[in-house]
């Protein structure tokens, strides 16, 4: 039998396997007593730092947009002839699929309608038109720019470092402008540990939110129990299938995956379009976008200083949104930067930013819209269902159009096949920052790391069920945010002198020519 070895780092992959291993065996092993850790963490982390949260993430969208406008727009990401290796259609399916395919899927119908039943600014109990008109708008600023941004900040750099300067596909490449060589010893493998634990759980938080709701939907059409064995059961036969797309590799599995599910959720957005209130849905859209613009700069800045009542329905939405986008941006990040060479940085932020953000506008619009029209023109019960078991009302909303039965398998195969792709994904990411940057690691550290994402899954699941899941992204996403703003600094301070480089050649040249002129 042959001899399996750790390719890659080997620091970096004991003391990641260590750290998520260690709360694994506590979920498993003492479930309730981590629970009320997390509960009491979650609290913590929310009264102490949900302003840095709020902070970082609205100072991520603003450089974005600075970058976008700016002079270092045209630099490539890689060297100056390269080209992208995906078409359009195929890149953007893989990066949506990998950023918040499940998320849409969970939060679609339920998210509006919680906030139309709860206002996020009020203590009072909402139901009216303008509470209805309000939950689209807080909606949409939790799934717009501000996720995409960090996305985008975090990928162009580990792009921009890998493929222009020929750094490693890791964080720690990032890194190099501030530390030099250093990156390569204890400090790079701080980050990288990091960065992998970061992932790891908030990854796990899509597959518990996913397997609940897969759960929920086999429940509502076939009276499978909905319960933590259940879950773990499903859990397990859904991580062998990411096992299979992940070794298959990032060509075959990922990619066919990637564009079967957009497929799908397209099919279920269209057919609620055409059964749902068509007047009202395209009367939305513009209204939609309208409020979620108008309130996007309060939103960005709103901490509920003057309302400590609200803070707790803060922590439990926007704090952990932003903590949950940031866990998974070094994922994400990581991907998109691998499917991205070639790319300009306009192009890669133009892209990473508005097309997934116009993708949500859509998908809320038709989805929560049409909810929230059942809801209040119909007694379609989603806002109890809603109450009752959260996973459950995307199927509660749609047994309230045709053809439910079909409509729920659809999307419960959506559901499964964005766990897939999400589960692969990751742990083509996971493995290629503990294999030091190597973007084709061997096949079975992409099997181990996989298994290792079912299993924190499992241990969130027992330490508390949805509360466990959002705050192990809200704790690992905490000093994450720090190496974000470090990985940031590097990266202006090497496009500033590229930039300067490349002026004073081109001054050069410029005078040059000018004295050749005067010669002639």
């Amino acid at each position: 039998m042959p001899k399996i070895s750790v390719e890659g780092n080997r620091s970096v992959f004991f003391a990641s396997t260590a750290i998520i291993s260690f709360f694994v065996i506590l979920g498993i092993s003492i479930p309730q007593e981590l629970a009320q850790f997390f509960n009491e963490l979650q609290a913590n982390i929310t009264e102490s730092f949900g302003w840095f949260y709020v902070l970082s993430m609205s100072f991520f969208l603003l450089l974005s947009i600075y970058l976008l406008f700016s002079k270092y727009g045209d630099i490539r990401l890689g060297p100056d002839g390269s080209r992208p290796s995906f078409s359009m259609i195929s890149w953007f399916a893989m990066l949506f699929s990998a950023g918040m395919g499940i998320g849409l899927l969970f939060y679609g119908v339920a998210e509006p309608i919680m906030h139309y039943t709860t206002p996020a600014q009020s203590l009072v109990r909402g139901e009216t038109m303008n509470a209805a008109r309000n939950a689209m708008g807080i909606t949409l600023f939790h799934w717009g720019l501000h996720p995409w941004a960090c996305y985008s900040l975090v990928g162009l750099t580990i792009a921009y470092f890998s493929f222009r300067h020929h750094r490693p596909l890791s964080i720690r490449s990032a890194l190099y402008p501030l530390f030099g060589k250093r990156t390569d010893g204890w400090i790079g493998h701080l980050v990288d540990i990091l960065a992998i634990v970061s992932t790891m759980f908030g990854v796990a938080t899509s597959l518990g939110l996913g397997v609940m709701q897969v759960n929920s939907g086999l429940d509502y059409l076939f009276d499978i129990s909905f319960s933590t064995t259940t879950q773990i059961i499903l859990i397990c036969l859904i991580t062998t299938a990411a096992t299979a797309s992940v070794v298959s590799g990032l060509e075959k599995g990922v990619k066919m995956l990637s564009e079967f599910n957009m497929f799908v959720a397209a099919v279920i957005l269209f057919f609620v379009f055409l059964a749902g209130p068509v007047l009202f849905i395209l009367n939305s859209i513009p209204e939609n976008i309208g409020i979620y613009l108008q309130t996007l700069p309060k939103n960005s800045f709103w901490t509920a200083a003057f309302e400590t009542k609200r803070q707790e329905w803060l922590g439990g939405w926007t704090v952990f949104y932003w903590a949950w986008w940031i866990a998974w941006s070094p994922f994400v990040g990581t991907f998109i930067a691998r499917i991205s060479r070639g790319r300009t940085i306009r192009e890669f932020i133009l892209a990473v930013l508005l097309a997934p953000t116009l993708m949500s506008v859509i998908w809320f619009t038709v989805m929560g819209n049409t909810a929230l029209h059942l809801e209040m023109n119909t007694p379609a019960h989603i806002a109890d269902a809603v109450s009752d078991n959260l996973s459950q009302s995307l199927f509660v909303f749609l047994d309230a159009l045709p053809w439910s039965g079909i409509t729920s398998m659809l999307g419960i195969t959506c559901v499964i096949t964005f766990f897939v792709t999400s589960s692969d994904s990751a742990s083509l990411v996971i493995d290629t920052i503990a294999s030091g940057g190597n973007p084709n690691p061997p096949i079975w550290q992409r099997v181990f790391w996989a298994v290792l994402e079912g299993l924190v899954a499992i241990a969130l699941l027992l330490a508390g069920g949805l509360k466990g899941l959002q705050t192990g992204a809200i704790t690992t996403a905490l000093p994450f945010t720090v190496i974000i703003f470090i990985m940031l600094a590097g990266l202006i301070k090497s496009l500033r002198e590229e930039t300067e480089k490349a002026e004073e050649a081109a001054m050069h040249v410029a005078a040059q020519t000018a004295e050749h002129l005067d010669r002639v």
